[in-house]
């Protein structure tokens, strides 16, 4: 079974910079999709970023686009959020996500749905 595992969360400054890392045991990973999922408190998951298989291609929503940027190295099996001037708005839980599911005539997809694997979550707290 994929197993999922998100670190590098913690707490950081308003306008300051962090990063995230996913590690994935599964070996199909080089052939997966992946994205990035954050869940404010009280609040709904919402999509963060996504990363083709290879890394060629990238999607971000607007509300981080210009701030975060997704990355992988599939030799290490990890995917990357690198993100900087962090606002208080980015405070969530930011989940990992590996997709499962065809995207029909897009390769990125930020249903949810589509990915059917996830990891446990990691903390990032932006103090304003």
């Amino acid at each position: 079974q994929v197993q999922l595992v998100e670190s590098g969360g913690g707490l950081v400054q308003s306008g300051g910079s962090l990063t995230l890392s996913c590690a994935a045991s599964g070996r199909a990973f080089s052939y997966a999709n992946m994205g990035w999922f954050r869940q404010p408190h009280g609040k709904e998951r919402e999509f963060v970023a996504a990363i083709r298989s290879s890394g060629s291609n990238t999607y971000y929503a607007d509300s981080v686009k210009g701030r975060f940027t997704i990355s992988r190295d599939n030799s290490k099996n990890t995917m990357y959020l690198q993100m900087s001037s962090l606002k208080p708005e980015d405070t969530a839980v930011y989940y990992c996500a590996q997709a499962t599911s065809p995207y029909g005539s897009r390769w990125y997809s930020s249903d949810p749905n589509d990915y059917g694997y996830w990891g446990q979550g990691t903390q990032v707290t932006v103090s304003s």
